[in-house]
């Protein structure tokens, strides 16, 4: 597998660089300050003059592969663009490549009909709204996502929803005007994984109730943010099932996969940064006569977390390879791996990072606080390590299993068992 970027991707990378250099990390505490002014919701000005010279300078939509609304390009061509874009918590959206409504208008180009693609998926391509998934549960372990509970019943032309969602990331933002939502419409079928469906919603909506906010360690991430949402006797028409009953799996699936690779793109810029600024950091403080960089306990954090960075950054290329050559389906394993990899890679060094600058480390002032925060979070969205770990475990044991069966039993043969003039190994020997 090559992993070399073409022309075409270093091009487009150069001028996502040149993007960021000349209108991102220049407004960044102008669009935090903008943020605090008066209704923390409501959408900063700056932003949309940001997003409308990304749109002109033709880097918009990129995260969409083999697309007649992107830019065409590949996971593996995207990979660069989105570490870029990562490396700022504001940038994914300048450039419409934003969670959640990257995997959204994914959802409504593989799944969505004609009528539902028009009304929904075109202005959010074009950026003039925003949209919110809803899937977890504060009530059940929704790490199982068979667990989901909120109901989708049909009740003639329409159905009816009526469900607790939290941390649907989105819907508080007032621009948010269409959310999908994940329930269960068949609680009693006999496979787990087509008891649910999805369905869409327009914000706002009678018997929609966004209940409170949900920070994140302090930060509220305004004006996206994170919600509870109640769903009470929600009517919404029966055309706006996706896909058809029983199939909320399989579109969670097709969602998440890329999903999950764009945090980790992302995560991987984040934490570039943080680097960064450590190394700087590192390199101008002096502690005992020398410059701490000097030191050996920061020379091996240097080190480790450049090693850290590369074999996250290789495990990605890797995951996004294989999408793009085998299917999501079948990376589900490389997916994992790097689900797991990246935000636990990215807490370690931005933890080292926030060290280095001590007590400035913990405030506002460097970002540091902030991209722990969101890196922390990582680690429970889109699924925990835990489940991950579990299915690449499975994977792995499913691999042996058949190789096993290939051999007639063990695959394994010992030199104790075949090799001529050797003693009998002592029982205790497995």
């Amino acid at each position: 597998m090559d992993f070399k970027y073409s022309d075409k991707v270093l091009a487009l990378k150069a001028r996502v660089e040149d993007f960021m250099a000349q209108h991102i990390y220049p407004n960044e505490e102008e669009i935090f300050a903008q943020v605090s002014e008066g209704d923390r919701w409501a959408p900063t000005a700056l932003m949309e003059q940001l997003k409308d010279k990304a749109k002109a300078a033709g880097l918009w939509n990129l995260f969409l592969p083999e697309s007649r609304h992107g830019a065409g390009l590949t996971n593996l061509e995207y990979a660069p663009l989105c570490e870029v874009m990562g490396r700022s918590p504001w940038a994914p959206e300048v450039f419409n490549c934003s969670a959640p409504d990257t995997g959204n208008m994914e959802v409504l180009e593989r799944y969505g009909t004609e009528e539902q693609k028009e009304q929904w998926l075109k202005p959010l391509l074009n950026g003039e709204i925003r949209s919110a998934f809803a899937m977890t549960e504060i009530e059940v372990a929704s790490s199982d996502a068979t667990n989901i509970d909120t109901r989708i019943v049909r009740d003639g032309n329409e159905y009816v929803i009526n469900g607790r969602k939290w941390w649907t990331s989105g819907s508080l933002d007032p621009r948010c005007r269409i959310m999908i939502v994940m329930g269960k419409s068949d609680p009693h079928s006999a496979n787990r994984h087509a008891q649910q469906s999805q369905i869409l919603v327009p914000l706002p909506y009678p018997g929609v109730t966004v209940k409170r906010v949900l920070p994140v360690f302090g930060f509220d991430d305004a004006p996206h943010g994170h919600a509870e949402v109640i769903f009470d006797n929600v009517r919404v028409p029966a055309e706006n099932i996706l896909l058809g009953e029983g199939r909320g799996f399989e579109i969670a699936q097709g969602r998440l996969g890329p999903g999950r690779i764009h945090h980790c793109m992302r995560l991987i810029g984040l934490t570039e940064r943080a680097f960064e600024r450590m190394c700087r950091r590192l390199s101008t403080r002096e502690a005992f006569g020398r410059l701490v960089s000097e030191q050996s306990v920061w020379a091996e954090r240097i080190a480790e977390s450049r090693i850290l960075l590369e074999q996250t950054r290789l495990l990605t290329l890797n995951a996004a390879y294989q999408m793009d050559t085998v299917g999501n389906r079948a990376a589900l394993k490389e997916i994992a791996m790097i689900k797991v990899a990246a935000p636990n890679m990215a807490c370690k060094i931005i933890d080292w990072a926030i060290q280095a600058f001590g007590g400035a480390g913990v405030t506002e002032d460097y970002g540091l606080a902030y991209a722990y925060a969101v890196a922390r979070l990582i680690r429970i969205a889109d699924g925990p390590d835990e489940v991950h770990r579990n299915q690449i475990a499975r994977l792995e044991l499913k691999n042996f299993k058949s190789a096993a069966s290939r051999t007639g039993g063990s695959a394994e043969i010992r030199p104790a068992d075949k090799t001529p003039g050797l003693r009998k190994r002592p029982q205790w020997i497995a």
